[in-house]
């Protein structure tokens, strides 16, 4: 049984700043990339950012130069330093990992989710 688990987020003036951080535990063969989605209401879910294990970093247009990911996916491990956070910022953040996993004698991939953590910017 794989889990990840987040903590961070709350309430925050725009212009402040936020770190979210997660970790996935299990049976965890190896890791392929982490990251963090959003959902801000009546709207779809969207990549903030991602990192894979090759070191790989991608971000959402709307978050560069404000966002920081950071991880080990050796250890399971994602955070995402957010600064000069904006309203639009609003929404619910959700870890994401891509996974490799090992049942008999096979090995498979599987993404998982966090539970979701929300993050408030007011004006």
């Amino acid at each position: 049984q794989v889990q990840l688990v987040e903590s961070g987020g709350g309430l925050v003036q725009a212009g402040g700043s936020l770190r979210l951080s997660c970790v996935a535990s299990g049976s965890i063969f190896s890791t392929n990339a982490m990251g963090w989605y959003r959902q801000a209401p009546g709207k779809q879910r969207e990549l903030v950012a991602r990192i894979t294990s090759g070191g790989s970093i991608n971000y959402a247009d709307s978050v560069k130069g404000r966002f920081t990911i950071s991880g080990d996916t050796a250890k399971n491990t994602v955070a995402l330093q957010m600064d000069s956070l904006k309203p639009e910022d609003t929404a619910v953040y959700y870890c994401n990992a891509l996974l490799r996993l090992r049942r008999g004698g096979e090995i498979y991939e599987a993404r998982y989710w966090g539970q979701g953590t929300q993050v408030t910017v007011s004006s």
